[in-house]
Formats: C-alpha cells, sequence, structure tokens
C-alpha cells in the first residue's frame, strides 16, 4: 500500500494525475492553426490597460506566456518582464520574435523567478486550464509574487457564450469523475469575483473583438488591484 500523502502538496500532486495535460509542444508547433491565438498581436485589453492606465510599467511576471505576443507588449511598454511557459515550442517560437523578455521554460508554480514581488501579474488563458484544486496554488503565487498596489491581468474562458471553444461549464467534482478538464472551464463575472474577493475589482468585461489587437468574443477579460 502507499501512504505517501502527508502535506497538502502531497495532495496536490495527487489530484493532479486525475487529468492528462494538453500537449502544448504539438499546439503550438502548428503555426498554422485556424484559431487566431497565435497572431503577433497583444490582447485588447493588456494594450487598452497600457494605453490608458492604470498599468504604468515597473515589473511584469506573465503566466503562460505561449509564443510571447503579450511579454513583447509589455517589454515595448518599458516593463521589465518575466515570463513563464511550460512548452518549449511556444518559447523557441518566442525567441525567433524577438529579444529584452526573460523567458522561463518551466510550471508556473515551481519556476525560479529572479524578483520576489511583481508590479503586475498577467494571464491569459493560463488560469481556465488549471484543474480546481490547483486555483489553490494560484492564489498563492498572487499572493506572494504580487506586490501591494499592483494589478493582475486575466482572460479566460466566459460561461455563457455558447461558442464550442468557450471551455466548459461542469461542475468541480464532475470533472474529477470524468478524469477530464474537457479542454478548459468556462467561468462567469461572480465566479471570478469570488475566486479573486481579495483583490479589488478595476475592471470586468467581455473581451472585444475588431479592435485591431486580439480579440475573440468568448473570453472574459478582468483587471484587479492588490491592496
Amino acid at each position: 500500500m502507499n501512504r505517501d500523502i502527508r502535506s497538502v502538496d502531497d495532495l496536490l500532486r495527487m489530484l493532479d494525475g486525475f487529468f492528462r495535460d494538453i500537449e502544448w509542444d504539438g499546439f503550438y508547433e502548428d503555426r498554422d492553426h485556424p484559431v487566431p491565438f497565435f497572431a503577433d498581436q497583444p490582447d485588447e485589453n493588456l494594450d487598452a490597460w497600457l494605453r490608458e492606465g492604470p498599468l504604468t510599467g515597473g515589473r511584469a511576471l506573465e503566466l503562460g506566456c505561449g509564443p510571447g505576443r503579450n511579454a513583447f507588449r509589455l517589454k515595448a511598454a518599458g516593463y521589465d518582464v518575466d515570463a513563464v511557459d511550460r512548452s518549449p515550442a511556444a518559447l523557441a517560437w518566442a525567441a525567433e520574435r524577438g529579444t529584452g523578455v526573460r523567458f522561463h521554460q518551466a510550471d508556473i508554480f515551481a519556476v525560479d523567478l529572479p524578483h520576489e514581488t511583481y508590479d503586475l501579474v498577467y494571464d491569459s488563458g493560463c488560469l481556465h486550464h488549471l484543474a480546481p484544486h490547483r486555483r489553490i496554488s494560484y492564489l498563492a503565487l498572487l499572493d506572494r509574487h504580487l506586490k501591494p498596489g499592483g494589478h493582475f491581468g486575466l482572460a479566460c474562458f466566459a460561461a455563457g457564450t455558447g461558442d464550442p471553444g468557450s471551455g466548459t461549464e461542469l461542475p468541480d467534482a464532475q470533472l474529477y469523475r470524468d478524469g477530464s478538464l474537457h479542454g478548459g472551464l468556462a467561468y462567469t463575472p461572480d465566479e471570478l469575483r469570488r475566486l479573486f474577493d481579495g483583490y479589488t475589482e478595476v475592471e470586468l468585461r467581455p473581451m472585444k473583438a475588431d479592435t485591431g489587437r486580439f480579440g475573440v468574443p468568448f473570453l472574459l477579460v478582468a483587471l484587479f488591484r492588490k491592496e
């Protein structure tokens, strides 16, 4: 018999095993993918927050950066950027796009970062691919790495859009019964507010399309501030 669970981390790692991860290298190696997630343009919301405020510079940490389209926008805005992704293929693509961003191939919960705290933590599409129990780890990461007065920005699948690409709305318990995240988890605005209720909401809305930047109607975007 194996009785190896002696800590919360042991329990979280065991629960990770209930789910098969997406093959991210294959995902990013297909540069002709029909979904425009690999466009050179940054998220429209991030671009707007940088142009119009309240994001004004400092150190930024991007979680699940993919090929770097948002990381390079942050760099262009004057941020000192650390960007993390598990996929070597994604980061190889990012390296072809430019320099000046520190890219880290790692799990976001086990990355060795050069700074303890950041003025901005940004996530475009990472949270909605995490199993429910990893929200605990995610909140701990934010608590550890986001400075008081700093901002947390997010783009994630939106519930209720009816779009086949918008993720599942199944209850958390059903995901464990199925052993699948069904392509990602969709959130309602109120679910995000409850999840991040320790932060002050700055903006929470559907992502805008047709702005000249990356935008699809089945994502929610949110900006929170840590007091």
